[in-house]
Parts: C-alpha cells; sequence; structure tokens
C-alpha cells in the first residue's frame, strides 16, 4: 500500500475560559462550532470542534477549555504558530475585521512569496492567516457572520519549534512522506499533500527558548490525515518498524486515531477521514447540543453538571 498524507486533518489547541472561546472563534474568525463534545480522558471538561459547515478534514481546530492550568508560551517540543489559509484578495478584509474587535494587528507581512497576517487570541494561542490563491472552498459555513469570498478555507500549516532540526527532518522525510522545499540557518520548510489540501509545516529552532508544557496558551498536538482505518494500520506498522512508539487505534468517535512524538517531543496524530461528524446529529444541527460517546451516556447527567452552561452563538457580525 502507498502511503501518502494528504494535510493536516486537525489540530488541538489548549485554551481557558469556554464560552469566551467560542465567541471568538464562531464570532470573530468565523468558524462553525460543529461539535460539542467532552475530552474522552477527561469527561469532566468540554473538547469543541470547529471547522467549514461540515467539519471537512483539513480545517477542523479543536479546543481543550482547561481553565483550571496556567497560561504559558509555547517553547521547543511544540507548535508554536497555527497558520490558516485565506483567500488571496482578503486579506485587507482581515486586517479590518480583526482591528475591529480589538485584535492589535499590523499590516500583512511579506514572507517569501507568501502574505500573512500574524495575530494572537485572548489566551494566548499564536495564529496567521496566509493568502493562498487555492480557488472557492467547498463548504464555507453560509451561517457565519464572515462574507464566503472572505472565508477562512482551512489550514496553511504550522511552524514547531524544536531544539534541534535534523532528527524531526529525517522523520518527516524519510517515514511521513513530506518535501523539503525550503532551508535558512535555523528553519527548514516542508510541504505534504497536493493542491488546496497541501500543508506547510516549518521547523525552527528558536534560540534560548525552553522546552514547552501543556498549558493554557499552548497547542496539544497535531494531527494529520490518512483515509481510512486500512491506511492508518498500514501507518502504524512503519511507524513501529522504524523504532517510534505508536498508540493503539482510539476511537475518536468521529475519527480513529493513533497518536506518537516526533523527534523533538511535538505530539502527532494519524487519524481517518471517516466517519466525519454527521454521525450523531444532522449537518443542519451541527454543534447544537452536547453529544457524548455510548460510554459515556449512563454518566450523562453528571457530565452535564461539572460542565459550565455553553451557548453556540455567533457574534460579531
Amino acid at each position: 500500500m502507498a502511503l501518502v498524507i494528504p494535510g493536516i486533518h486537525h489540530l488541538t489547541s489548549i485554551a481557558a475560559d469556554p464560552q469566551r472561546n467560542v465567541d471568538f472563534y464562531t464570532g470573530v474568525l468565523g468558524l462553525r462550532l460543529v461539535k460539542v463534545t467532552v475530552n474522552f480522558d477527561l469527561p469532566d471538561t468540554y473538547h469543541l470542534y470547529y471547522g467549514d459547515e461540515v467539519g471537512t478534514p483539513g480545517t477542523i481546530l479543536t479546543i481543550f477549555p482547561w481553565s483550571r492550568v496556567p497560561r504559558r508560551r509555547p517553547g521547543t517540543g511544540q507548535v508554536a504558530v497555527t497558520a490558516f489559509a485565506i483567500p488571496a484578495a482578503s486579506t485587507g478584509y482581515w486586517v479590518d475585521r480583526l482591528r475591529r474587535h480589538g485584535l492589535a494587528v499590523a499590516r500583512p507581512a511579506a514572507r517569501g512569496e507568501e502574505e500573512v497576517i500574524p495575530f494572537t487570541d485572548h489566551d494566548g494561542l499564536q495564529y496567521e492567516l496566509v493568502a493562498r490563491d487555492d480557488g472557492p472552498a467547498r463548504a464555507v459555513w453560509a451561517g457565519g457572520p464572515v462574507p464566503p469570498e472572505h472565508a477562512i478555507r482551512g489550514f496553511h500549516g504550522v511552524t514547531i519549534w524544536e531544539a534541534e532540526l535534523e532528527p524531526t527532518a529525517r522523520l518527516l522525510t524519510e517515514l511521513l512522506g513530506f518535501r523539503l522545499v525550503g532551508e535558512a540557518r535555523d528553519r527548514l520548510r516542508f510541504v505534504v499533500g497536493e493542491g488546496a489540501a497541501r500543508a506547510v509545516i516549518d521547523v525552527v529552532c528558536p534560540p534560548g527558548v525552553a522546552p514547552g508544557a501543556e498549558d493554557v496558551g499552548t497547542v496539544h498536538h497535531i494531527a494529520w490525515r490518512t483515509p481510512d482505518e486500512a491506511a492508518q494500520r498500514a501507518w502504524r506498522e512503519r511507524l513501529t518498524a522504524a523504532g517510534v512508539p505508536v498508540t493503539p487505534v482510539r476511537d475518536r468517535q468521529y475519527f480513529k486515531s493513533i497518536y506518537f512524538r516526533e523527534p523533538g517531543g511535538v505530539l502527532f496524530e494519524i487519524a481517518t477521514d471517516a466517519p466525519g461528524f454527521a454521525i450523531d446529529e444532522p449537518v443542519a444541527a451541527l454543534g447544537t447540543s452536547l453529544k457524548l460517546p455510548p460510554w459515556y451516556e449512563p454518566q450523562r447527567a453528571e457530565i452535564e453538571r461539572a460542565l459550565p452552561p455553553l451557548t453556540p452563538r455567533a457574534r460579531g457580525g
């Protein structure tokens, strides 16, 4: 079986207040809240999923709102910056929109051939909007506050911080099939996938940065796509044969997952595209009620009592 990673499946970050999170990502960034569930390992906390109209792999940002942990800047062994793709003609719209909502945003900066808008959310998570001419999006959230012609198209990629470049570079190219497309003294750029689904990963060695910790304001993990369970099993076999410790397959209800750490410490996941987010509620109702996996349904009343109230709304216009 030829193993190929088409791009990013999802990315999971750690935030604080869940309601403020929903208000920002739906009301300001214009992402759709496609699933309200719980952390399957810590069911007394939410797990919030945002994406396009249907939660297409490659558009999915998920959040653990862990209000009881401290806020911290990212460090080595972590994703430091998450980059979304926006239409090439939309940079002016996004600068104005983010400023209107109180974010400190400079004019777009040139990075090689890219036009980039950096900003930081209320929890300290670092983002970029990168202008890309990928054509029309497949499933923009028509009910959101951002006009479809300007809406976020999904992920452009990530920047990860490492203490060393080479061990991570070898895993990306030799095991995962990434292509090295750019090189500087302390930065390597890789690409995986093709067309609109392609993803960029910048591996950076920042001087004087300590190892990171999983706290508010940091990214917990990044998940790469695989089409189905057969391909996922083949990935697990390949990684295990190469001496990479990999978890058993875990059922995340909306996809199946395996996890491993790359040599620098970033937690990687390989997640299946199927079955998707419409298996337990219709597309029109995505994200409007708390969904639990079958093994937690007997504890629903107890879980609901432990969770703070949450209103799925899109404010901000």
